[in-house]
């Protein structure tokens, strides 16, 4: 058997560590946050992850307003007017934290941490005991870990060196080379197809859905995967819609099930946080229940796929 080597000075940017999480892979799993997507969902619960470097997010209501980041910032991102009202100029923010390190009450928050294998896998050695006691592992999420491809790639193997189980959620909008170099040390692939139009795709997400379907036919080659898809109002909650997703996921012939989640709006304030609008408040749409998508059920079942729903 070939040793495999893992180059454990990779570096990467992640944003956040989730420990304890039962909805990404088998077990109890710790998710780790890769910053960089493709994708510009309007309905992007991580909206800090879309960019690759750090980006500062600010809290209007927390902040006490005593001028300390005016003052450390360099950049002139913050400013206060004569009466104490405070601007903080987004475009000119270069992320740096300089402002968010002397913030007092967490005001301002600093996502992305750029950071090496090594550590990171020190880090989660924390949760290896419930790793092996509950099936677990660690998943690599984001944004999309492809758009950091040879640190997902030495990270997975890191993991798979310590014996973890690992998966990946992905929008499998990569060149193809980065796809198969990472998909050998995932042990469980969680892929996302929104729609199969490719202009209404572009228009909700900022680009075609055709390299993201050639590569789900790809990746179906070497491994089974699950289809998720996120069911959004205005966009394809038709059972006309999801039908055609469930076809395309019984045509690839390695699809284990399909997992459609239900809308929500929980990451609006972080649009505001950091300067942005919140794009589906155009559309005046409510979030959905478990129960509102049991009406495709049968059909995805009927395309020959299983289906799952919501945290089920």
């Amino acid at each position: 058997m070939s040793v495999v080597t893992v180059d454990y000075k990779q570096e990467g940017d992640i944003f956040d560590i989730q420990r304890f999480s039962l909805n990404d892979g088998p077990g109890i799993r710790t998710i780790v946050f890769l910053k960089g997507c493709p994708l510009s969902c309007w309905w992007c619960s991580n909206p800090e992850s879309q960019r690759r470097r750090p980006v500062v997010m600010y809290n209007e209501a927390e902040c006490v307003h005593c001028r300390r980041c005016e003052s450390a910032c360099r950049q002139h991102a913050v400013t206060f007017t004569d009466d104490g009202v405070r601007h903080f100029n987004f475009d000119a923010c270069t992320g740096n934290g300089d402002c968010a390190a002397v913030c007092p009450v967490g005001a301002l928050v600093m996502k992305g941490q750029h950071i090496d294998v090594r550590s990171l896998i020190d880090i989660l050695k924390k949760d290896r005991s419930t790793f092996r006691h509950s099936g677990g592992g660690v998943t690599l999420s984001g944004g999309d870990p492809l758009m950091q491809a040879d640190f997902a790639r030495e990270l997975l193997k890191a993991c798979k060196a310590q014996g973890w189980n690992t998966a990946i959620e992905t929008e499998g909008c990569a060149e193809p080379c980065d796809v198969l170099d990472v998909i050998p040390y995932v042990d469980h692939i969680l892929m996302d197809i929104k729609h199969m139009d490719p202009e209404k795709h572009r228009t909700f997400t900022g680009v075609s859905n055709e390299l993201i379907l050639s590569n789900a036919r790809k990746i179906a080659a070497f491994s089974p995967l699950t289809i998720r898809v996120p069911v959004i109002p205005k966009f394809n909650h038709s059972e006309k819609e999801i039908g055609d997703i469930a076809r395309f996921a019984a045509s690839l012939g390695n699809t284990e099930c399909m997992h459609i989640l239900p809308y929500h709006s929980l990451g609006e304030n972080k649009y505001r946080m950091m300067g942005c609008e919140y794009k589906m408040n155009r559309l005046s749409v409510a979030s959905l229940s478990n129960e509102e998508l049991e009406k495709y059920r049968p059909i995805i079942e009927q395309a020959g796929v299983r289906c799952r729903i919501g945290d089920e």
